[in-house]
């Protein structure tokens, strides 16, 4: 296995980050489009394992197989060359610290990587709501399974962030997830194997997801899943859940309640905690080797 030295790691991040901004926009797109979906991969794997988990074996352990699966999407997304946008918010502003690209072009690469990941994600929530998380007769009615109702809750719990200090928490979880997800993109970077990349990307990864923060790309799978799979839920379902609950879990919550704190979080945990620190720790070398 070869690895790369810190100094190095950085300065091909720089480099990754000048390359992705020379994108065309409808290759950004394309790009998010299929992280969005490897992202929901990931997603829709840890829903299906861990759904009754925790009930029989703890919380504790619940969320460690939830982490445990969820990193494929990521894994999938670094090794096959798709745009993830909070990757993209460390690599593009790395470009920019080091003069490689305007940062008109690092919010051009954001705008249209996210959208892009937007239409990925949906679109594969719609395939799960539609598909393994219920069962339909003959006559064409839908009876939601059991990793379904584990959507829902998941959904429901995505969308709970409440008032000021909801958006404050929800923005703190933001920050730390994306402080995880771009150590994992740069321990990618450091290997040059594919094992190397898998274990360097995989153990952030499963810590982010396990602790509890909250990724925005990821959240555009799991409360769209979520709100989808609410509308074939029966009335004994409904009750269970409570129709003012779920009442909450709606387009609107989705941005008010939780994509857009954590899309402030992602932002300033990939570049301010990775790309600014690491820019600043080695500027020096990476000039020299320039």
């Amino acid at each position: 296995m070869v690895f790369h030295p810190p100094v190095q790691i950085v300065a091909k991040g720089s480099g990754a980050g000048q390359y992705k901004c020379g994108l065309p926009a409808w290759n950004m797109i394309v790009r998010g489009f299929m992280s969005g979906a490897y992202i929901a991969m990931g997603a829709a794997l840890a829903t299906v394992c861990s759904t009754a988990v925790a009930d029989n074996l703890g919380a504790g352990f619940g969320q460690l197989i939830l982490g445990a699966v969820f990193p494929v999407g990521l894994i999938i997304t670094v090794l096959t060359g798709a745009e993830l946008f909070t990757g993209d918010a460390m690599l593009a502003p790395l470009a920019a610290f080091h003069n490689k690209v305007t940062w008109a072009k690092v919010l051009n690469l954001w705008v249209w990587v996210y959208i892009g990941n937007l239409i990925g994600s949906i679109f594969f929530a719609y395939i799960m709501a539609n598909g393994p998380f219920v069962s339909f007769n003959a006559a064409g009615l839908a009876t939601v399974n059991a990793f379904g109702l584990r959507a829902v809750t998941i959904g429901l719990a995505k969308t709970s962030y409440v008032g000021g200090m909801g958006f404050y928490s929800a923005l703190l979880k933001g920050l730390g997830c994306n402080w995880l997800v771009n150590l994992a993109i740069l321990l990618g970077i450091c290997a040059d194997d594919a094992i190397g990349k898998f274990f360097g990307i995989w153990f952030p990864i499963m810590a982010f997801v396990s602790i509890g923060f909250e990724h925005s790309v990821a959240n555009m799978y799991f409360i769209p899943a979520g709100i989808l799979t609410s509308g074939y839920l029966n009335a004994e379902q409904v009750a269970t859940f409570t129709a003012e609950k779920l009442a909450s879990l709606n387009w609107v919550s989705m941005w008010t309640s939780n994509i857009i704190p954590v899309t402030i979080g992602n932002i300033i945990g990939g570049m301010i905690f990775v790309g600014v620190i690491y820019w600043v720790a080695f500027k020096k070398e990476i000039e020299a080797l320039e």
